[in-house]
């Protein structure tokens, strides 16, 4: 936990504090805000909201990867009837267990065969409302459009929609490999870290998570902090709409993440221009079975990035191991 470098003294071209003043220890004390006291009923109406969505299922023609792994389009209805579209990874020999997974602002790539040695877990890979496979009219594909679309409402909040798609691909991992379904998790980070903390206290199907440098934490916090990513915009909406805090309140990840009991791990960084490290550590403090494997910077490479990476990825490779797969299988991971 604690960092490589000095996260104050590193260089950066930025304008502004990328730490927002704050040391690892602050950082390490820092709580999830009030939430409004319908937090919970939103979010569990709309969780059943979603499963009364009929998927509508589609699967497309799989392509072969390298490694034996095969990868297929995939196309599911979520909430409000939008179609999202995804990839779906499955290895020559699938271990039984599988992941949802999410992805950055930067949208979504089409994933690539896993590299020797991963896990061999089927992966569903989801494009979010808006982007790549789950492109539509009226939706934006750009991050600072996107985080403000339908944001004067709470029940119009495009986040929202972004938080149902992860639970409708949870149901298509497990409609269409239904021997991983009683064993499936969830990976995100930035965006998907942030989305995948809102829809993880109501997913009880996740037997385990990561969440790195997650987005959407502390919105009060947030609010207060420049940066390059897509709280900007959001800041830039609040000078114009301070109402917005009455909505944004309703999709705070770290108030969420204190409402999860599924193990996770997550992945905050002690300096990030792109996500302010406050609202990342709220929601890895918030976590009631979190454990922390923090970056030294976010969005931002050192030299000590390769090795913490490495390091968080034997620390996820172990939690998988724990959770999703039988133990005569998990020592290979570890």
């Amino acid at each position: 936990m604690t960092p490589a470098a000095d996260p104050r003294a590193i260089a950066h071209p930025h304008p502004f504090d990328p730490t927002y003043g704050c040391t690892p220890e602050q950082l390490r004390a820092i709580a999830a805000p009030p939430a409004p006291a319908d937090f919970a009923d939103f979010w569990r109406r709309t969780r059943a909201a979603t499963e009364a969505v009929p998927l509508a299922l589609e699967r497309g023609e799989a392509t072969a990867l390298a490694g034996g792994w095969r990868r297929s389009e995939v196309r599911f209805t979520t909430l409000g009837g939008f179609r999202c579209g995804a990839w779906l990874l499955e290895p020559a020999t699938p271990a039984g267990a599988g992941l949802v997974c999410g992805h950055g602002y930067g949208g979504p790539g089409e994933p690539p065969a896993p590299a020797p040695g991963e896990p061999p877990l089927v992966r569903l890979h989801i494009s979010s409302p808006g982007f790549s496979l789950s492109a539509a009219a009226g939706i934006p594909d750009s991050a600072a459009r996107h985080v403000v679309h339908g944001i004067a409402g709470r029940d119009t909040y495009l986040i929202r929609t972004c938080v149902a798609a992860l639970w409708s691909a949870t149901s298509a991992l497990a409609a269409l490999v239904p021997g991983a379904a009683a064993r499936l998790g969830y990976a995100g980070g930035s965006f998907g870290g942030g989305l995948g903390a809102l829809a993880l206290p109501w997913e009880p199907r996740w037997r385990c998570a990561r969440l790195d440098v997650p987005t959407f934490g502390h919105h009060p916090w947030r609010l207060r902090c420049p940066c390059v990513g897509s709280g900007e915009a959001v800041r830039a909406w609040h000078r114009r709409h301070p109402e917005v805090t009455e909505v944004l309140a309703y999709y705070d990840a770290a108030v969420a993440a204190g409402l999860a009991d599924t193990p996770t791990l997550c992945l905050p960084a002690y300096f990030d221009p792109a996500v302010p490290p406050p609202g990342q550590w709220a929601v890895a403090n918030a976590l009631r079975a979190g454990r922390i494997c923090a970056y030294t910077s976010g969005h931002h490479e050192g030299p000590w990035s390769a090795g913490e990476g490495a390091a968080a990825e034997r620390a996820w490779n172990a939690l998988m191991a724990e959770r999703l797969v039988a133990a005569q299988a998990a020592a290979q991971w570890r």
